[in-house]
């Protein structure tokens, strides 16, 4: 439905949707093809949460506890990401911010920093790390009465524009190009 829609008229950004499988490995190729490739300024990843009611915007993801197997049954030796990397990284763009400005009618947007140690989360983390911190991640709920593809395509659009305008932000263009990437210490540290 985004492809659709695209980002609107007044946004000079190439939009490029590509869908991965819920799947560690090929994520794991695939991102790091996308980060090589395409050298992108920010990677937006959309995963569906079945149990989600809301749109949730992730500021974080996480290296470790990744237990549950893919849809191959694999599962990362171990149970980590990235084998000797920071226990977080967090998204340069500040999710709070664009959560506070974003509105679409009938659809709540939310602001989370635990995306659940599954493929979503992991994809994520890998991405943060390629991208240095240019990464960010969008869970939705399934598709349903009350968030039918239009609606929801409508509220990506809305999301990831404000994403870009607060990358635009001076405050964020300097997280960006002062921190090769933001990592946070473990809990107890």
């Amino acid at each position: 439905e985004l492809s659709k829609l695209g980002l609107g008229n007044d946004t000079v950004v190439q939009l490029r949707t590509l869908e991965l499988p819920v799947d560690y490995r090929e994520a794991k190729q695939r991102v790091t093809g996308i980060w090589e490739d395409h050298q992108p300024q920010l990677v937006v990843h959309v995963g569906m949460d079945t149990c989600a009611k809301a749109i949730i915007l992730e500021q974080s993801g996480k290296n470790q506890g990744y237990q549950d197997t893919d849809i191959r049954g694999f599962r990362p030796e171990g149970g980590v990401c990235l084998p000797g990397g920071p226990d977080m990284l967090e998204s340069g763009v500040c999710m709070k911010a664009v959560c506070k400005h974003v509105a679409v009618e009938d659809v709540e947007v939310l602001f989370s920093r635990d995306a659940g140690r599954y493929v979503c989360d992991y994809t994520y983390y890998l991405s943060l790390h390629h991208g240095k911190g240019c990464a960010a991640l969008i869970h939705v709920p399934p598709l349903s009465r009350g968030l039918p593809a239009s609606l929801l395509g409508r509220a990506l659009q809305v999301i990831i524009q404000e994403m870009l305008e607060e990358v635009g932000k001076p405050e964020c263009k300097a997280r960006f190009e002062e921190n090769s990437t933001m990592v946070l210490p473990a809990k107890g540290n």
